[in-house]
């Protein structure tokens, strides 16, 4: 018999969010990637789009390295830039194992920097189960 495996969804990510009005926005997303669900991002300073936060200071993409929003849907902008959904603000809970960090971000002390950003915004990664 065949294994099914399921795509995560919006309620493995979000655990709270007090209004969608106030915590969500659309932004535009830099070409070149596939953003997945919960992925951690960051904003661009000069061009205001969002891509994966990096550990470090990126060159052309400075401002990106604050983990500012988390993308609560699946955006593919490998074609071109493209708009997606973002939690900007809280208060939101969202489960930490469903958060996508960029390939940068490998280490654990790394991983909580990014959530301890994301907290000063109001998204706060809780573990759930």
């Amino acid at each position: 018999m065949s294994v099914l495996t399921m795509a995560p969804t919006l309620g493995d990510l979000l655990k709270f969010e007090l209004n969608a009005s106030y915590t969500r926005e659309t932004v535009t997303l830099k070409a070149g990637t596939s953003y997945p669900l919960g992925s951690v991002l960051g904003r661009i300073t000069a061009s205001g789009e969002y891509r994966l936060s990096p550990a470090a200071l990126v060159a052309g993409d400075d401002g990106a390295e604050n983990a500012s929003a988390v993308l609560i849907e699946s955006v593919d902008a490998t074609d071109g830039v493209a708009t997606g959904l973002i939690a900007a603000r809280g208060p939101v809970i969202l489960a930490d194992a469903a958060l996508v960090f960029d390939a940068s971000v490998d280490q654990p002390a790394e991983r909580t920097a990014k959530t301890t950003q994301l907290a000063t915004v109001g998204l706060v990664a809780r573990h759930t189960v």
